[in-house]
């Protein structure tokens, strides 16, 4: 955290319930070049088609007049460069690619002005997109929540097109929550509304913030922290249920857990009024209740039922398990629509590389299957992470077998160049309870 953030997060600590008035001056040459340096050096270039390299040259004269049009109040955000890349369910995702300098302005914003002001006021509960918390805490609250607390139903909501359907309208409204300085506003406001080039056309939709850009986290967790968080937490949970609760948010990605099916069922309706009054909605076809948690095996077994369904969160199927001691445990796996996409990925490139050195597609391989293992070895995990490094075996091979058709590469020797260059196939992660509560140790409210 620089000298400048350090002190406005001070002075918001300090003064909990004020708004701050004097910001700009914190966006300094030293910040904006220090946000530079902070993008991505490989990094699609926007609109202008100016890359981090080219930025660099004379990049001193360039951040000294970056700072003055932000100061005087003449800087005007160019349009974001749409493009569409593919999601988990076969359709697209739109992201927003900024011109550089945009980007540099925008991280300037976010991490110098909007995180060490919202930060401290963010709930435990939520997860995605902040300093110290990733997705594996997400994980460990969810797993904790489920495995220790009373928990017999999950929510498991979307909601639709959340990044380009918020309304921005709103989303000032809650950043002058706590920022008073009305060029910050304004400066925000023309970030947003650059609107972006879509096949040479630029368009604007009014609603919504680009997936992609430097600000846009900070100010999806802002927006749902007054939408969703302090509405939860303050109002639904402590005045409505009458079970126990838990939710774990990792930015709109979120889950809830309840002790009681009228619970749930009250809350999927009370949410969907209460996103309504925001201009978002629920995705009907992703949003579900599920019977799910320690006595849903033996309710839906007495009744006659088939094992309980599971959910997705974070690249993980969730179910139900039986431990070795016949007790209710959590499951964790690799989604399966996940393990293929990666895999079919894998199999293009790997005909790409066909006639490339052996061992060098070994190594690159090797770096596949490490960065897999570093995410999805989790417990429980194991045989699921068996299954896919065998059949990226098989494949390996079907790809040697065809570089000639008097090819004999046997199974034998790809399990050599395996054992030689890839990692061992081992448990990285932790029980998650243990990590939990080792990191809360019963201090903070973080499900």
């Amino acid at each position: 955290m620089s000298q400048a953030a350090e002190r406005i997060r001070q002075a918001a600590t300090r003064k909990p319930k004020e708004k701050l008035t004097a910001l700009l001056h914190h966006v300094t040459t030293d910040v904006l070049e220090a946000s530079y340096f902070m993008l991505k050096k490989d990094a699609a270039a926007g609109v202008d088609g100016v890359t981090w390299k080219e930025y660099g040259n004379g990049l001193e004269e360039r951040l000294l007049d970056l700072h003055d049009r932000v100061h005087s109040g003449a800087y005007r955000a160019l349009p974001s460069r749409r493009v569409e890349i593919p999601k988990p369910d076969g359709g697209t995702r739109p992201l927003g690619i900024a011109a550089l300098e945009d980007k540099i302005v925008q991280t300037a914003v976010a991490e110098t002005i909007l995180t060490p002001i919202f930060e401290p006021e963010f709930l435990g509960f939520s997860y995605g997109f902040r300093p110290g918390r990733g997705a594996h805490d997400a994980l460990d609250a969810l797993a904790y929540g489920i495995e220790r607390r009373k928990v017999n139903w999950i929510a498991d909501a979307d909601i639709r097109a959340f990044f380009d359907q918020l309304d921005r309208g709103w989303l000032i409204k809650f950043v002058e929550h706590r920022i008073g300085d009305r060029r910050i506003i304004r400066l925000i406001s023309r970030l947003l509304g650059a609107g972006v080039m879509e096949e040479g056309e630029w368009r604007d939709t009014l609603r919504g913030v680009p997936q992609g850009s430097s600000v846009s986290p900070i100010l999806a967790n802002i927006y749902l922290h007054f939408v969703l968080d302090l509405w939860f937490q303050g109002k639904w949970r402590a005045r409505i249920a009458r079970g126990e609760t838990i939710i774990v948010r990792y930015a709109d990605d979120f889950v809830v857990g309840f002790q009681y099916k009228r619970d749930a069922e009250r809350f999927l309706c009370d949410l969907k009024d209460r996103l309504a009054d925001f201009l978002l909605e629920l995705h009907p076809d992703k949003t579900r209740l599920i019977e799910f948690g320690k006595f849903a095996m033996t309710n839906r077994r007495a009744r006659g039922e088939r094992r309980p369904e599971t959910f997705d969160f974070l690249g993980f199927t969730h179910y139900c398990r039986t431990t070795r001691k016949g007790r209710f445990g959590l499951g964790r796996k690799p989604i399966g629509k996940r393990v293929n996409r990666t895999l079919k990925r894998i199999k293009a490139e790997l005909r790409r590389r066909m006639h490339h050195n052996i061992h060098e597609v070994a190594k690159w391989l090797g770096r596949v299957v490490g960065g897999w293992l570093r995410y999805y070895a989790v417990p429980t995990s194991f045989r699921f992470l068996n299954r896919f490094v065998l059949r990226l075996m098989r494949m390996w091979l079907r790809a040697l077998r065809q570089r000639s058709q008097k090819d004999r590469f046997t199974w034998n020797r790809v399990g050599i160049l395996a054992a030689a260059f890839w990692p061992p196939l081992r448990i990285l992660h932790p029980w998650p309870t243990t990590r939990f509560a080792v990191k809360t140790r019963g201090r903070s409210r973080m499900v």
